[in-house]
This record gives C-alpha cells, structure tokens and sequence, in this order.
C-alpha cells in the first residue's frame, strides 16, 4: 500500500509507541542534578546566557519581598518604550519605522535621518521578478507562518550576497526582510485563500508613500480603504510587538543560530519556526479562539460567578482546548503589569467603540480581573498574574478584519526588527558557538549482539 506524506502508518505508530519509555525523564532528576528546565529557575527568572544593548525589560520593585512581583517596564534602547508610544501619539504620526530605525542604530532618527531610512525602506519593498508566481502561488500552506519560512529560504537563491556575512550586507539583507515581510505574509494569505478556498485573488502593490502598517491594510483589503484609527492602531501594535530582549525564545533562537555563522535568510526562517509555537507567537490564536468558545458557553457576559466557573474549568482541562491554560494570562517575566498590554488596551477601548464591540471589550476586562483571582485560588503561584501583550492583541486583529491566519506573521512582521537587531549583535560580538550543556542521565548496558536478541 502507498502512503502519503501525512499517513502515519501502522509500523510508524507501533514504533513510536514502543519508544515512548525510553524518551521519558524522571522529573526528580532535575531537582537533582539543579537543572533549570527552560532555562527558568523555580521563580520564573532566566538563565543569563548573553549580554545585550537592544532591550531591557525590568519588574518594578514593590518593597513586599516577593521576587518579581510588580509592574513591567520595557525599555527599547534604554527608552521606556510606553514613552517612545507617547511621543508617536501625541505627534499623531506612525511610528513602527522610527523604532526600526532606534533598534537598528541605536538612537532615534531626526527627522532628515527617518526620511532617508523611509526611503531605503520604500525601495527595497519590491520582490524579484516572478517571485510571487514561482514561490509564494505554488504549494500554498494554510500556515502563513510556514509560507513566510518557505519564502525567506527561497529569497536566499535571490541574492549573490547571501553567505556574505559582513555587517553592512546583513543589515543590508535585514532592512530588504523588514520591509518585504509584510508582503510575504499577505500575498501568501491572499495565494491560499485562491488556490485552497476558490475565492477571488486580487494583488495589491505596496506604496512607497504609505507606513509599514498603512500598507498592510492597503494590501490586505479588496478595496484597498482602512480608517486612520485602524492604521495608527495596527501602527502601534507594530511597535509594541518589536522586541523584547534577548531571552525570548524566537530572539534566542536567532543568537543560537547566528552564533554558528550560518546566513541571515536561515537565522531569520529558524526564528520564524519557533514564532509559531503557541506558546509563543501563536498564543495570540489561541486567546480569540478561548474567546469565542467563551461566548458560546457563557450565557451572561456579565455575570462574574459564571465567568469564574469557566476560567475553572479552563485551569482542570474542562473547556476549550484542555489544555489547563488561561490564553493571554501570565508572562515569564512580568507579574503585576505588562507595560505592552498597557498601552495597548486604551486603543483597544477607543476600536471598539469605533467597531460596536464594546461588550466584547467588556468581557476582556472583566476576565482579565477574574483571572488572576481564579488562577490564585486553584494553582500555587509563585508570583503575580496578569494579561500579557497577546490578551488584547487578536481581538484588535478580528476587529480590524485581519485572518486569524495572520496574527502570527504580524507579530513576525513586527518582531523582525528586534530579530534583526539581535543579529547583528551576535556578529558583532560572538567569539564561540552557544552550546550549553546537557547532563546525560541513561544508565549503561551492554551492547547485545543481532544473535542474542529476542522479539
């Protein structure tokens, strides 16, 4: 019989199943041997594997004693990145390039410097020739993450310069990725929809004069017309999903990567695989998708006993995905506050009045009350809880009518500049391979020859 790529055959599932014991780890052993699993220690806190310029993200001391238990502040180059927010908003001007650029180089542009980085921008947003037909049209994926991967890796055939790495040719390569991702992800969503669903299939050219979040809107829609509101809002999730230091697991995978002097288009396609875990970028997914099994399940949106039943019932693997987790709740560092969700939920507020979804909005906050309440009654915490930048993230997409398949490659369009940043740090200043070190725990045997085996 001839099976398929995605066939798991009988002798496939016989095999796995018999391998499973030997793959297992006493989970004492950890404890044994001090071993920090995920890199984390017992409070949350990472290992220290790297130094970096890029981002700081700090907890606020609360003089209580308790170990980061207080509000988040994040920092973008030693900026307070709710600052670097401000300032965009009280301009009223899009502000993602500016932070490119401050991530990039260190230093806000002038406004001489802004233009000519707008312009470099406006330039490189071209793809080569016949490129969307010979890659981004052929063998669509319904993952639009696995489509921005595959594009990335075609890019590298693209470019004669693409094991050069010198830093002036990977910021080179770097700035062409920042500024193409956005088309990537949307003519591969528009390339699916064609070929997978039979809808309509329309390409929009990006224009040089529109923002980095303006163009996405532009590309996205049919009719190519979105809101100043809309724009300046996705402008500022943009900013706000940009970096977050060097221990994420996307970003770490990009110093790993880099540290072995492989090309910019595999570091970025590696960082791009660990993005889409949803515990990680997909996370934003799986919030929107809590929510509607929320609103189909709780009659009263209000009722804040009925509420707390579900979140329960999250916690004991009773509803949703049974997974045991809140989505949107709970972060590696930030306990009290995350400065990201912060900002964010303000303009979150101000869309859904636009939209009339604003008991929609009124149910994220009341679980965003709830939750931490109902996860200290049930779990044994070490720390706070609280809503992390994904809680308010996918309802801002579904609001804005982007495709749940996109929330993640806009993160990824967003995070691209931190990645990049991050890179050319680890060029700049690595010396040695990251490798750290894993204690083998198998006891020995002997070897048993083929004669003396027995079924």
């Amino acid at each position: 019989m001839k099976y398929g790529f995605s066939e798991i055959t009988p002798e496939i599932r016989k095999l796995a199943d018999s391998s499973i014991e030997g793959y297992k780890i006493d989970t004492n052993l950890y404890t044994q041997f001090d071993v920090k699993r995920g890199l984390r220690d017992i409070n949350g806190n990472g290992v220290v594997a790297g130094l970096t310029n890029i981002s700081t993200i700090k907890v606020l001391e609360t003089g209580d004693g308790m170990p980061n238990h207080g509000d988040g502040k994040l920092y973008y180059r030693g900026i307070d990145v709710e600052d670097i927010v401000q300032g965009f908003i009280s301009e009223k001007r899009f502000g993602f390039e500016e932070t490119v650029y401050l991530l990039l180089f260190g230093n806000m542009p002038s406004e001489h410097e802004l233009a000519v980085f707008r312009k470099i921008l406006a330039d490189f947003r071209t793809l080569p020739a016949s490129f969307t037909r010979d890659v981004i049209m052929k063998s669509p994926s319904d993952n639009m993450m696995n489509t921005l991967a595959k594009s990335v890796l075609a890019l590298y055939s693209y470019d004669d310069k693409a094991n050069d790495i010198s830093i002036p040719n990977v910021l080179r390569q770097c700035i062409e990725l920042i500024t193409l991702f956005p088309v990537l992800a949307v003519y591969g969503y528009h390339a699916f929809r064609y070929a997978r669903q039979n809808d309509s299939l329309f390409i929009h050219a990006p224009q040089p004069d529109l923002s980095i979040a303006e163009n996405i809107l532009y590309m996205l829609r049919p009719n190519k017309n979105y809101t100043e509101l809309e724009a300046r809002i996705l402008d500022l999730a943009l900013v706000l999903h940009a970096e977050h230091g060097g221990g994420n697991n996307s970003t770490f995978t990009v110093h790993v990567v880099s540290s072995s002097g492989t090309d910019t288009y595999s570091a970025i396609a590696a960082a791009l695989g660990s993005l889409k875990g949803p515990k990680h970028g997909g996370a934003n997914i799986k919030v929107a998708m809590m929510f509607d099994d929320m609103k189909e399940n709780v009659g009263d949106w209000t009722n804040e006993e009925e509420i707390k039943s579900y979140l329960r019932k999250l916690l004991h693997k009773e509803a949703f995905d049974r997974s045991g987790l809140i989505y949107g709740m709970g972060h590696a560092v930030y306990s009290q506050s995350d400065p990201r969700a912060k900002v964010f939920k303000q303009f979150v507020k101000k869309l859904s009045a636009e939209k009339g979804r604003e008991d929609e909005f009124r149910l994220y906050e009341l679980v965003e009350r709830l939750a931490p309440e109902v996860i200290a009654e049930e779990r044994r915490i070490y720390k706070g809880v609280c809503a992390n930048v994904d809680f308010y993230s996918g309802f801002v997409y579904r609001m804005l009518g982007i495709p749940d398949e996109l929330f993640t490659p806009l993160f990824a369009t967003s995070r691209i500049a931190g990645w990049s940043a991050h890179r050319i740090e680890e060029i700049i200043n690595s010396n040695k391979i990251i490798r750290p070190a894993y204690k083998a725990v198998s006891p020995m045997r002997e070897y048993t020859d083929m004669e003396n085996r027995m079924d």
